[in-house]
């Protein structure tokens, strides 16, 4: 089993992304935490050190084993090459057989690129997208400091908030997980997911694999996230929360938009009112989806309701029973975990 150092946890780091010096400053420090949110961070750095240590860094390494396979450059076929590697283009221009040659990289680059606009404040503090993307966050960069690679952290809001750059050890990855439960409050109102692609476009000089954290609740980002997801390999994972899918029967409630856009009274005893709600949000889901796989992005579907870890498990899972090395992401699969 894998040690891992104690980390005294400091305080708030506060600060923008600058998109014209895309460089981080480093973490900032304050004296104290309220003990609420301390005790918070504790339980989730010893819950995700038990999964790491226990289940989910070797299925990390078994799924991303070969990632940092890239093409190098051509040459000519020699009796005992695989054919699998014959580049038929050259092949064809050169007028004999020639193969693709690759190198690997032996140290990984893993960026979580997490959400922070007001949407992500829905649902109970201890139980909402906050929370949620926070433990899916320790399990990644946890995993990636156990297996010797660099973990990185971006958050955004209508604009990028703040970069961390990646780097080794557990010090940084429970540190980047502290930033992301107590980042200062956006400076830009609502969502732009296409701005955060493309602040990551320029920023990661290296194939890196980046996880997409958000509700996904934006448009007009296909094209931003799939111009992303041909130099990296990214992963979504959504932050699915019950209210996102059916209006309780509350009766007269006051409904707020999205982002903060305005509030209105509604009567949720309306059965036809839940209904169309629903029928909402199932459109909305499908879309997503429809989305995500235009953009070549697999999905990782988490229930703020349910185990934040287990969908990110069965992602690996499934994903490792069949691993190999790929030049680009061409996964089409959402992969969903449910409570019970």
């Amino acid at each position: 089993m894998p040690r891992f150092p104690r980390l005294p946890w400091p305080g708030r780091a506060r600060g923008h992304a600058d998109e014209s010096d895309e460089a981080a400053r480093p973490l900032g420090e304050a004296p104290m935490l309220p003990a609420a949110l301390l005790a918070s961070m504790r339980r989730l750095e010893l819950r995700a050190r038990r999964l790491v240590a226990t289940e989910l860094a070797g299925e990390y390494r078994s799924v991303f084993r070969g990632f940092g396979i890239e093409f190098a450059e051509a040459r000519e076929y020699v009796p005992g090459d695989d054919v699998r590697l014959i580049d038929w283009n050259v092949t064809a221009r050169m007028g004999s057989p020639w193969v693709k040659e690759y190198t690997e990289e032996r140290e990984l680059h893993v960026v979580c690129a997490i959400d922070i606009s007001a949407s992500q404040l829905a649902g109970r503090p201890e139980q909402g997208r906050r929370a949620a993307a926070a433990e899916v966050c320790a399990l990644l960069t946890l995993s990636a400091a156990y297996s010797q690679d660099r973990a990185g952290l971006l958050t955004f809001a209508g604009s990028p908030e703040r970069f961390v750059p990646p780097d080794k050890g557990t010090r940084h990855a429970l540190r980047i997980v502290r930033e992301v439960l107590d980042h200062a409050p956006p400076g830009s109102s609502g969502t732009s997911l296409a701005a955060a692609c493309d602040y990551l476009g320029r920023v990661l000089r290296r194939r890196s694999l980046v996880f997409l954290i958000s509700d996904f609740l934006d448009d007009g980002y296909v094209r931003a996230l799939r111009d992303l997801a041909q130099r990296h390999e990214v992963i979504a994972v959504t932050l699915i929360d019950p209210l996102d899918e059916a209006l309780p029967d509350a009766g007269i409630v006051e409904v707020e938009g999205i982002e903060g856009s305005g509030r209105v009274l509604v009567d949720s005893s309306d059965p036809g009112l839940r209904d169309r709600y629903a029928a909402a949000a199932r459109q909305r889901a499908e879309l997503r989806r429809e989305a995500l796989s235009s953009a070549g992005v697999d999905e990782i579907e988490v229930r703020t309701d349910g185990d934040a870890a287990s969908p990110v498990m069965t992602y690996f899972r499934r994903r490792a029973a069949g691993t190999q090395p790929r030049e680009r992401p061409t996964g089409r699969r959402a992969y969903r975990a449910r409570r019970g």
